[in-house]
């Protein structure tokens, strides 16, 4: 094994670990991991909704264990987005293009990351139906085309209308996460790609990886000097999937 595959393995467990901390299958660090090996854009998207699987069921089962899901709030982002992740897993987007839809999502994650507050007031503003299943739709269309789970876009969103508080949105962002991740990669696999050996690899450092950050996160473990990085990391990808 190459010391280049010992750092992208190494890097993958710690993008795994932070991302479920905060809820996230972490799809968008896994891409931009991949993009900076130089990974065929075909094989990253079915290989990041692979991982997200894995680790956003670990990440909900963990919140939800320690009373932060909200169903409520949760079925109307799902019952729109299902359809919409498997719709756009179906559609073959151009590398070039792909590249810059990625690094702007890249850049929902950095705020997550940065752990940027929207809910500093104590309220929760009541959620709006029509705007819930809105959102929902819009996200699952770009989660199955990008190979994300929509997570990233989604919290932000949710903290920023008021809707819940930070575990609370972490709950429903991983099991949002999840059931987009299944749509969108039933897309791509309808569409003709398969599973390569080295992502089972993958999914393997990915789960172990998530596992202790969906422990660590649910018990209120402070990642916040290791998010940062990634943050920065995740920015500087952003720039050059942009500007290359």
């Amino acid at each position: 094994m190459t010391s280049t595959i010992v750092l992208f393995y190494s890097l993958l467990f710690v993008v795994a670990f932070l991302y479920a901390s905060v809820g996230h299958g972490g799809a968008s660090g896994y891409l931009a991991l991949m993009a900076f090996f130089s990974i065929a854009p075909e094989n990253m998207r079915f290989t990041a909704l692979l991982l997200n699987i894995g680790v956003s069921l670990i990440a909900f089962v963990h919140y939800y264990r320690n009373g932060h899901f909200n169903c409520q709030l949760f079925w109307p982002f799902a019952l729109a987005s299902i359809p919409a992740a498997f719709l756009g897993g179906m559609i073959v987007v151009d590398a070039g293009l792909y590249k810059k839809i990625l690094a702007v999502l890249l850049l929902f994650s950095v705020v997550r990351l940065l752990g940027l507050k929207f809910t500093n007031k104590t309220f929760v503003l009541k959620q709006s139906l029509p705007l819930a299943l809105f959102i929902g739709a819009i996200i699952g269309l770009f989660s199955g085309m990008i190979g994300i789970g929509g997570g990233i876009i989604l919290s932000p969103l949710i903290l920023l209308l008021h809707w819940a508080k930070m575990k609370e949105t972490a709950a429903i962002s991983a099991l949002f996460i999840f059931v987009n991740s299944i749509a969108g990669l039933g897309g791509v696999v309808a569409h003709g790609l398969s599973l390569g050996q080295e992502s089972l690899w993958m999914l393997a450092i990915a789960l172990t990886g998530g596992m202790a950050g969906a422990y660590f996160g649910a018990k209120k473990f402070e990642t916040a000097l290791l998010s940062k990085l990634l943050a920065l990391v995740l920015l500087i990808a952003s720039f050059k999937l942009i500007f290359t």
